[in-house]
């Protein structure tokens, strides 16, 4: 299988990468900067590196670059400074979402693409009574007042979940929510749910980057896992993990 991936560059998307990479898989990147890859990934023989901005290429060639890939994962993010935060593209994750998932309808693939978007325990999945306090609910009011990048996450989730859908022909998709993101060097236990356990706000656990490459990878190569949660947004947690 080719699994295209974006945002690999990022912390967790290089971490993404190289699981996908030692699973044998053959792994596409959209990078601006491929010298922020490190030799390890950049080096690969299943490698194969775009040099471009997703937002920047056409549609002509978004569908080119997605053409034959059995998946698409996305680890794009805002970078947490003043620009990344406030400055353009106010909406790289939607966009470069339904960008994405336009040109792999555009390619009419014979079997459905699995698409695979890391996000946040901030965003709720509206198609469950997922709890929220008062409290929450105004923090994360106020979080979309002042933080553009709380919005993107929420947009680029309910494009799949609503544009998307769960009965579409041509993609099957999953976003994976992490709570407070630490790092960490090797993989370990982690926990998955279909909604958050604690607060996201109030009660934080921690996920390592680390295992969210890994379950996202598994994600992409395991069909029993695939087929657990097509359709969610599952939430990951390291075991026995505190805030």
């Amino acid at each position: 299988m080719t699994i295209l991936v974006l945002g690999a560059t990022g912390a967790t998307g290089r971490l993404l990468v190289k699981q996908l990479l030692d699973r044998d898989m053959n792994v596409k990147v959209i990078v601006r900067s491929p010298e922020k890859l490190p030799d390890a990934i950049k080096n690969h023989s299943n490698l194969s590196i775009i040099q471009a901005s997703v937002l920047d290429l056409d549609d002509d060639a978004i569908a080119q670059h997605v053409k034959g890939c059995g998946a698409v994962a996305s680890c794009l993010g805002h970078n947490l400074n003043l620009r990344g935060i406030y400055g353009q593209p106010r909406r790289l994750v939607t966009d470069a979402t339904r960008r994405l998932c336009n040109a792999i309808k555009a390619n009419n693939p014979d079997q459905p693409v699995k698409f695979v978007l890391m996000n946040t325990t901030g965003n709720s999945n509206r198609d469950l009574s997922e709890p929220s306090s008062f409290a929450q609910k105004v923090v994360l009011g106020i979080l979309r007042l002042v933080l553009p990048p709380q919005v993107d996450n929420e947009k680029a989730a309910d494009y799949l979940r609503v544009e998307i859908g769960q009965n579409d022909d041509v993609i099957e998709w999953v976003v994976v929510r992490p709570d407070n993101l630490i790092d960490e060097v090797d993989v370990t236990e982690y926990e998955v749910y279909a909604s958050p356990i604690r607060s996201a706000i109030f009660d934080p656990g921690k996920t390592s980057r680390i295992n969210v490459g890994h379950f996202m990878a598994e994600l992409v190569t395991d069909s029993d896992l695939w087929q657990r949660w097509q359709g969610q947004m599952p939430v990951i947690y390291n075991k026995g993990a505190e805030a």
